[in-house]
């Protein structure tokens, strides 16, 4: 079957392209070998006066022939010539005159005329042509005539030289002096930056490795969650080995036309090949990884199968010079990739998010970039923002920089440690707006209960165990409380916590965490009554059913058998022991709240009027209040030490 793919493929060959040039040169003899009929040298008047024809009638005995050339045409042409005049006359005259002349002057006067054979037009051309005959007149009525046919022609010549639109692939060629940065960059992560050097040692002396039977392609596959710096580490890379960067976009490769894909990449390799030594980094490649046969359509994996060749050396002894750099948000833990795709990675660097003295150093550095007099050094405490920025990328961390910068400019400030607060909290929550709860009382004084049981829940463990509030301050992650709404999170207030870099959970953690969640609803239902709870715990119950059913059914916490359950496929979740744990912790959470009472209450009056209360703002209020009265008795017998650690906060009227 006859593909366009086989004809480009066809004309390629060398014995094809010599074939073709001899049938066109062939074509040409034959088309000039053809006789020419020798051309009457007869002098020609060329006319269209119709006032010739008609003066015939009175010159009849002076005719020698009247011929009439193309009488079915648009346009006849009259030739005669008189006896003794050298001079041929052609009058051209329109098709709905011919026939009145034909009648009225030729056959009514009797007048001899004939068809002009062919033999006469051969050797008389000159007849037939127009006197405004020029190369330029016939070109353009030759463009006039074919305008579309040679547009269509263009179009497919373009599409064979070019491709169909979309299935090429936008590459940036960088070159050494073009690239910024340096390893330096890197705050931090020594183990990558290990990793990095023994690439380049690999890279530079092949030959030391080949002594060890490793002469394959050093293909780098780099992973880790987005803002982590893969991407200048490519850039970092290619500057160190002083050879070029061809930076392209996985994504383009899914061009949707067949072929489209494996026809851009072996583009991207022939450029590469081109420049000798060189790295192609590939970025946002995750789908090329994705295991091959999911689809029915055969030409589906072709872009894939391509990479696969490429990665693996057919062509090495053309590019032995070509690094891949392939990047993805995506590893083969988190994610099931091709397996055949990932043998062919023999380097595989996996990012990390900077922990807490990295993010303390990165946050150093983004603020030294700044001028002198835009910092307040003495009054920032790069510790306690990096506590707070927990599990944020590098890039992430440079938003939250670059926010506080625009507060501080729109404020006439300089950063200190409030104002990067609060540009984390803009960064990472979004606009807060007090206007949409102001003139509402009663739902502000709602959301404040709710709040502030999120906030008693997450404290109760410490003070149950006898500590002051002062251990307890110091121990907490809590930062703020708002009754200000988030249209980020469509909550009508929120808590908002520092998280923790270590993410191994305990069960007595997680049901910590569960017991936190409930501490809104819980608060309601104290002050409310069971049938005054609102929908916005909707969240939060939603949060707290996602944890219950992670312990039962996934990890099975609370089974002697560990097993996961929820990939047994015809075997129902153990719904019954989720609601008994649920029942169970909601039911300590509203007893335990209810010990709370008066703080709640007196704090709230002060919640509503202030809108927002910072950490040592509601333990100095707590402080007060334990001066005044005995501290909250316990409720006896063991109490759950919880945690907090989730960065997102619990908010009020969540996704209602």
């Amino acid at each position: 079957m006859f593909t366009l793919h086989k004809l480009q493929t066809a004309l390629r060959n060398n014995y094809v392209r010599a074939i073709l040039l001899l049938i066109a040169v062939g074509i040409a003899v034959i088309v000039g070998w053809r006789k020419e009929v020798p051309q009457d040298t007869s002098p020609l008047l060329r006319t269209q006066d119709i006032s010739l024809i008609t003066a015939l009638a009175g010159q009849r005995d002076k005719l020698e022939y009247l011929l009439i050339a193309a009488p079915l045409s648009e346009a006849p042409r009259y030739i005669f010539k008189l006896k003794g005049d050298p001079l041929l006359r052609v009058v051209k005259v329109p098709s709905t005159s011919h026939l009145s002349l034909e009648r009225e002057v030729l056959l009514r006067n009797n007048i001899p005329y004939a068809i002009a054979r062919e033999d006469y037009l051969a050797s008389h051309k000159a007849v037939l042509v127009d006197e405004d005959n020029s190369a330029t007149t016939r070109a353009g009525a030759f463009l006039k005539r074919h305008a579309i046919d040679i547009l269509l022609v263009c179009v497919v010549l373009f599409l064979l030289r070019h491709g169909l639109p979309g299935s090429g692939i936008n590459a940036t060629v960088l070159n050494p002096d073009q690239l910024t940065g340096s390893m330096d960059d890197l705050i931090g992560m020594e183990d990558i930056k290990q990793e990095v050097l023994h690439l380049e040692d690999m890279i530079r002396n092949r030959a030391v490795y080949r002594e060890h039977d490793i002469d394959k392609p050093f293909n780098v596959m780099l992973t880790g969650p987005a803002g982590t710096g893969k991407t200048k580490l490519a850039g970092y890379l290619a500057k160190r080995l002083d050879i070029p960067l061809i930076q392209a976009s996985g994504s383009a490769l899914e061009s949707g036309y067949i072929g489209g894909g494996s026809k851009a990449l072996h583009a991207l390799h022939r450029k590469a090949c081109a420049r000798g030594s060189c790295i192609i980094f590939l970025d946002e490649a995750q789908g090329l990884f994705m295991p091959r046969g999911r689809g029915e359509k055969k030409w589906e994996d072709d872009t894939a199968n391509t990479l696969l060749g490429l990665l693996d050396g057919v062509r090495s002894d053309k590019g032995a010079g070509v690094i891949w750099v392939v990047a993805s948000n995506f590893d083969d833990a988190s994610t099931k990739m091709d397996e055949a795709m990932l043998r062919r990675f023999s380097v595989k660097i996996n990012f990390r998010l900077p922990n807490k003295n990295e993010r303390s150093e990165l946050l150093r550095s983004f603020l030294a970039r700044k001028a002198d007099g835009c910092v307040d050094w003495d009054n920032l405490k790069l510790d306690h923002v990096a506590e707070i920025t927990a599990n944020l990328s590098p890039a992430l961390l440079q938003t939250v920089v670059e926010r506080a910068s625009m507060i501080a400019i729109q404020e006439n400030k300089v950063i200190n440690t409030d104002l990067m607060f609060r540009a984390f909290e803009r960064a990472t929550i979004g606009l807060t707006d007090r206007a949409t709860t102001a003139e509402k009382t009663r739902q502000r004084e709602r959301v404040a209960l709710h709040e502030l049981g999120h906030f008693f829940m997450q404290i109760d463990p410490w003070l149950r165990e006898g500590m002051t509030l002062a251990e307890v301050k110091e121990r907490s992650p809590f930062l703020k409380i708002s009754t200000e709404s988030v249209s980020k999170l469509g909550a009508l207030g929120y808590v908002l916590s520092a998280s923790d870099d270590v993410a191994l959970r305990t069960l007595e953690e997680l049901e910590r965490d569960v017991i936190q969640l409930y501490g809104g609803v819980a608060a309601e239902e104290l002050f409310y009554g069971a049938r005054g709870i609102s929908v916005g715990s909707q969240n939060d119950i939603q949060k707290a059913t996602s944890m219950l059913d992670m312990m039962v059914n996934q990890l099975s916490m609370y089974s002697r058998s560990k097993l996961d359950y929820t990939q047994f496929k015809h075997k129902d979740t153990d719904l019954d022991q989720v609601q008994a744990k649920s029942d169970e912790l909601y039911t300590y959470t509203l007893q335990a709240i209810a010990d709370y009472r008066e703080q709640i209450l007196e704090l709230k009056d002060v919640l509503m009027d202030q809108y927002v209360l910072s950490k040592d703002a509601i333990f100095g209020l707590l402080e007060e209040q334990q001066q005044r009265q005995a501290p909250p008795p316990g409720l006896g017998g063991a109490c759950l030490n919880t945690k907090f650690s989730s960065r997102e906060p619990c908010g009020w009227g969540a996704n209602q």
